[in-house]
């Protein structure tokens, strides 16, 4: 499984992010080890109270485990992963907290970690953290018989189009998908070998390369949006540079969006406006089928909780009923069969727990199997949607050139890119 860390300030918001039924269609806080609290928010609250005798700013250490998509992988299984994992980076017995998220048809796990030591008011030292989850990460798919993702067999061979938290925020304000922008600007770049033929794939994909303020060379869409180049192709600037030289004939941010408003007829608008329009109407409606899947899917695991939370109770009341008392009890003490009784009532609670256990991974797996169809057709949506979106950019890359130089009155647009949705 793919294993994701790093150190951590500002609990609350951390706890607020973990426990979010709005990103996430199931939540579920399985487990708060070594603090007071009860909830979240209160034990993340503890840690930053010691944390600030001890001065430490990341006083948390965040770890999430993504499995394989299509793997049914079990709580024992992530629970195994975890402290395999607490073990190596030396966080041993320290309060941790294990949240489970479910979105998309698939299941991943987050632990926290407090990292202060309250014996010794220390903040334990995580010395090459990342290089021992990659080499955790790569047991984890021996040992089960996973399919080993390229990235994680050889680092030089990391998906490329992979993007930081501020990339994806950027794409999901202009509605567009964020792989789909990588793939694209870097399928231009390896298609191309000098700065005439790049800027040219790239208008044929309706991209406009320009010279920025501060970051260089930069990539605006069709709406005027603006993206770090070489961020997209996953370069460093010196490397774009070498190819591309300085940009100084390049025209300008602002210039650039005056040419692309000026090109954006009405025409042009109205079936860009069209496409999304009935890419939101069907989302909608997959939307809206998402919605009630996620309702009925919680109100079974909340029957499933209070069936099991009641046959627990009652058995519990069985096993205390065989438990002599008084001088019959204290007489069964003293021959041996208080004990025999106590270790039988033991192994049946831990048989209960174990069914109870696979009763809910069975009904987990079973509804996770309902919504990766469903995801499917969101996948498939997305699919012809980037199709339909590389077309019409393709005939906006045409129309400029046609029309280069018989540009009417510049108009600034910020018009929001076609949508395709991330948060279904």
């Amino acid at each position: 499984m793919i294993l994701k860390g790093s150190q951590r300030g500002f609990g609350q918001n951390l706890a607020a992010h973990l426990m979010n039924t709005r990103d996430n269609e199931h939540v579920a806080l399985h487990e708060l080890r070594g603090f007071y609290a009860e909830d979240l928010k209160g034990a993340f609250r503890e840690t930053e109270a010691i944390g600030r005798g001890t001065r430490c700013a990341q006083p948390f250490f965040s770890l999430s485990l993504s499995p394989p998509e299509a793997e049914r992988v079990s709580v024992a299984i992530f629970e195994n992963a975890i402290d395999q994992i607490e073990e190596r980076l030396g966080l041993t017995g320290q309060p941790r907290a294990v949240i489970f998220h479910e979105k998309e048809g698939r299941r991943h796990a987050h632990c926290v970690w407090s990292r202060i030591d309250a014996d010794t008011m220390t903040a334990r030292p995580l010395p090459f953290f990342k290089n021992k989850l990659t080499e955790i990460s790569r047991g984890l798919y021996l040992e089960h018989g996973w399919t080993m993702p390229d990235g994680i067999r050889d680092s030089a061979k990391r998906d490329p189009i992979n993007f930081t938290l501020a990339e994806w925020q950027q794409a999901k304000r202009q509605g567009v998908d964020p792989r789909w922008l990588k793939q694209s600007m870097q399928e231009c770049w390896k298609l191309s070998d000098d700065p005439k033929s790049f800027t040219q794939a790239l208008k044929d994909r309706g991209f406009f390369l320009a010279r920025g303020d501060k970051r260089g060379f930069v990539v605006l869409d069709h709406g005027g949006e603006v993206y770090s180049l070489p961020k997209m192709l996953g370069l460093k600037t010196r490397e774009v540079r070498a190819r591309l030289g300085d940009g100084e004939t390049l025209a300008s941010v602002e210039a650039t969006q005056k040419t692309i408003g000026a090109a954006m007829t009405p025409a042009i608008r109205r079936h860009i406006e069209e496409s999304r329009t009935r890419f939101l109407k069907r989302s909608a409606s997959l939307g809206h089928s998402k919605m009630e899947m996620t309702h009925l899917h919680r109100e079974a695991r909340q029957k499933l909780d209070q069936k099991q939370s009641a046959e627990w109770l009652a058995e519990t009341k069985q096993r205390a009923a065989r438990l002599p008392k008084g001088l019959r009890g204290l007489w069964h003490r003293i021959t041996g069969e208080y004990q025999k009784v106590r270790a039988a009532n033991e192994d049946e609670a831990t048989r209960t727990k174990d069914r109870h256990a696979a009763e809910r991974q069975a009904l987990i797996d079973r509804q996770l199997e309902q919504r990766r169809v469903l995801q499917a057709q969101f996948k498939e949506l997305r699919r012809g949607q980037a199709e339909q979106l590389l077309d019409l950019r393709r005939d906006l890359g045409r129309f400029l050139a046609l029309s280069r130089g018989t540009h009417g009155p510049p108009e600034r647009t910020r018009q929001r890119s076609m949508a395709l949705r991330l948060e279904r």
